[in-house]
């Protein structure tokens, strides 16, 4: 499919009461999709659940012996700070963890460049070193915590 503006597909406009759907390229959707479908030579590339290319999922019995991982998102201004919020979101359930970076660290500036002036801490965690990222997951068994960061 072309992708250049003069030849782009726009989906076509269907009411509420229409049951046909379409993707944004155009495409009809199924409301139901059945073995019938599906290419003969599908399942050869589907592969099997737990087996290269994936595409069935990463784990052969899906999430049936390991639930979906449990995270919030959470970083507080300093790494020691945060350290102690991770242990105690473990502590009362969480299966994984989700790093909040602040500003600066997202963008890659360290606390004191000037360009990061008031933005320190206030929406997440500074790490500026190794030794910050120590801190932050000090204590916290990170060959059995799946970790998040943004």
């Amino acid at each position: 499919m072309a992708t250049t503006p003069e030849h782009r597909t726009i989906a076509p406009i269907v009411g509420p009461d229409d049951p046909r759907r379409f993707t944004d390229s155009g495409i009809e959707v199924k409301t139901v999709y059945h073995d019938a479908d599906l290419p003969p030579e599908l399942p050869e590339r589907l592969g099997e659940p737990g087996e290269y290319p994936y595409t069935r999922g990463i784990h052969p019995d899906m999430y049936r012996r390991q639930l979906w991982t449990m995270r919030q998102y959470a970083g507080y201004a300093s790494a020691k700070e945060s350290n102690a919020r991770y242990r105690y979101l473990l502590e009362h359930g969480s299966t994984g963890l989700s790093m909040a970076f602040d500003l600066p660290t997202q963008l890659g500036l360290d606390s004191d460049d000037v360009r990061s002036r008031g933005e320190v801490g206030r929406t997440g965690v500074a790490i500026d070193t190794i030794d910050d990222m120590r801190t932050a997951f000090d204590g916290i068994p990170l060959d059995q915590v799946s970790t998040s960061m943004t």
